[in-house]
């Protein structure tokens, strides 16, 4: 898939909340065709700390208003003078970057999409090329809190939506494997994305019960192409750049021990 290296018009900047912002971007052509998984690799200006790009996955394409929506989590210099970028101001991205989840084959299969974290991010794109599709995914969103929760409206938008939360406060409480939605139904293909203990616990899962299953690994991406080698992930193919590679993988490539 081609590569495009564009400067990005912020057209609105949303607190979702004290760690999480929403950036929406748009050009003045037609934004490149992408795939929920896919990423973008974004120039960080005026940050003397950061010398390199940051990977952001993609979080929406908006066809219609010709937007990309990005979701940053705010945890260091270059992500925190993303946080503060302004409607109008530009943004210089890679874009698209690696390779993304694999989208049903027909409306009629049963997907598990699995998020915790900012690991919800692609998985809304996901989603919304989903329901285009006429296939309704059961999205099965994990956090510690309710307040922790991120745009749990756009995702019912998409299909149906279900909530653990570690405390309680929102959803059923613990962690996304221990929803009775494991128990009780069976789908025919899982897709997950944020830390890696859950990544490996919804694997292991998906591989107790044989289910074909997809995880999108957040290694450390500096150049985004597979030139830099600080992403590289043991496979049953040999070493790979999660960059180039991936980040989406299936769990029967990982040398993972589950």
């Amino acid at each position: 898939m081609r590569k495009y290296l564009l400067d990005l018009r912020v057209s609105s900047v949303e607190q979702i909340n004290e760690r999480y912002v929403l950036l929406k971007l748009t050009h003045e052509d037609k934004l490149p065709e992408m795939r929920p998984g896919q990423f973008v690799e974004i120039k960080v200006e005026n940050s003397p700390s950061t010398f390199l790009r940051r990977p952001i996955s993609i979080n929406m394409v908006d066809e219609e208003s010709n937007e990309l929506w990005l979701l940053v989590a705010v945890v260091g210099d270059g992500t925190r003078i993303i946080s503060t970028l302004k409607e109008g101001d530009l943004l210089n991205c890679v874009l698209p970057l690696g390779n993304g989840f694999t989208l049903p084959e027909d409306a009629s299969k049963k997907i598990l999409l699995v998020g915790g974290g900012v690991g919800v991010a692609p998985l809304l794109y996901m989603g919304r090329k989903m329901h285009q599709m006429g296939c309704e995914p059961t999205f099965l969103l994990g956090a510690r809190t309710a307040k922790d929760l991120l745009l749990l409206d756009e995702f019912t938008k998409w299909g149906r939506v279900l909530i653990t939360t570690e405390d309680g406060s929102a959803g059923e409480k613990g962690f996304v494997t221990n929803h009775s939605v494991l128990s009780n139904e069976v789908f025919d293909r899982i897709s997950t994305c944020g830390p890696k203990p859950m990544m490996m616990a919804v694997a292991r899962y998906a591989k107790a019960n044989n289910i074909d299953c997809e995880v999108s690994l957040e290694n450390k991406m500096a150049c985004g192409v597979g030139a830099c080698l600080c992403c590289v992930e043991g496979t049953t193919e040999g070493h790979v750049c999660v960059c180039k590679e991936g980040p989406v993988l299936n769990i029967n490539k990982l040398l993972w021990q589950i």
